[in-house]
């Protein structure tokens, strides 16, 4: 099935909330498309279950790029993009990322769902851990940038592997450094375009030969739910980093921990 407008509704509807997730804590929004767009995948039998999570990984890395770009802009606007850092977490991301989208593909599918699924769920209870913590004015220095590079490397292939951006796992080592939440989210959102693009380029060029075109697929991405996806991601990110000025962060992260759960639970009948 190369085309289907009912798919592609189906995934716009998903990038209106991935969109303002992404722009709102910094995420990608990754952890949402995944599962979510597995399911979709399903419904519209475009590939068998046991092939779906690859491609969910790779179109979610995709539309990343989209999306984080958008937010990532808005940040910056906001002066919320630290550019005394930001170069040196894009090096380590880079090529962790670009390394990931290889060695995805020789990687069982049902041994990347399980650690999707309890990344998930640990990520869920470090939110609510972190939301429920008094503040502490602890005053951490940050690494050096040959040090930063080396740290977020690991953190670049891990976000690629699982299709996410890599802001559940920068935002919080940047914030355990002292670094703003705020500043922390904004360098996270430019890190998520070079995860995305390093992530997508391997995961298109070690699929080209598994899914072709005129199936609707640019290695393992398939371009209708990625088209879907980004054609509202675009728009509502901006309105998530509108958002950080003004929401407490810590009941979103509760109710997004809470959803990150959920989605789990339903992933493990897939």
């Amino acid at each position: 099935m190369f085309f289907s407008t009912s798919l592609i509704v189906c995934c716009a509807a998903l990038g209106c909330v991935v969109g303002f997730l992404a722009g709102l804590l910094g995420i990608g929004g990754g952890l949402i498309i995944v599962p979510i767009l597995s399911a979709i995948l399903i419904g519209f039998s475009v590939l068998p279950a046991e092939q779906v999570i690859v491609v969910a990984i790779a179109t979610s890395l995709a539309s990343i790029l989209f999306t984080s770009t958008s937010s990532a802009l808005a940040h910056h606007r906001n002066h919320n993009v630290p550019w005394s850092i930001t170069p040196w977490v894009i090096i380590g991301v880079a090529v962790g990322a670009l390394i990931s989208g290889f060695l995805t593909t020789l990687i069982p599918a049902v041994i990347i769902k399980w650690v999707f699924l309890v990344c998930v769920v640990l990520i869920a209870i470090k939110m609510v851990y972190a939301s429920n913590r008094a503040e502490v004015t602890v005053s951490r220095t940050l690494p050096t940038g040959p040090v930063i590079s080396a740290i977020t490397s690991t953190m670049g292939a891990l976000s690629a592997m699982l299709g996410i951006g890599g802001g559940v796992l920068i935002v919080p080592l940047l914030n355990f450094f002292s670094v703003d939440m705020r500043k922390a989210i904004g360098c996270a959102a430019v890190s998520g375009i070079v995860i995305a693009l390093f992530g997508s380029i391997g995961y298109i060029v070690s699929g080209s030969e598994k899914l072709s075109l005129q199936q609707g697929f640019a290695g393992y991405v398939y371009l209708p739910a990625l088209f879907g996806i980004v054609l509202t991601s675009w728009f509502t990110a901006p309105l998530g980093a509108k958002a950080t000025q003004y929401l407490p962060v810590a009941t979103i992260k509760k109710v997004f921990a809470f959803i990150l759960v959920v989605i789990a639970g339903k992933m493990l009948f897939y």
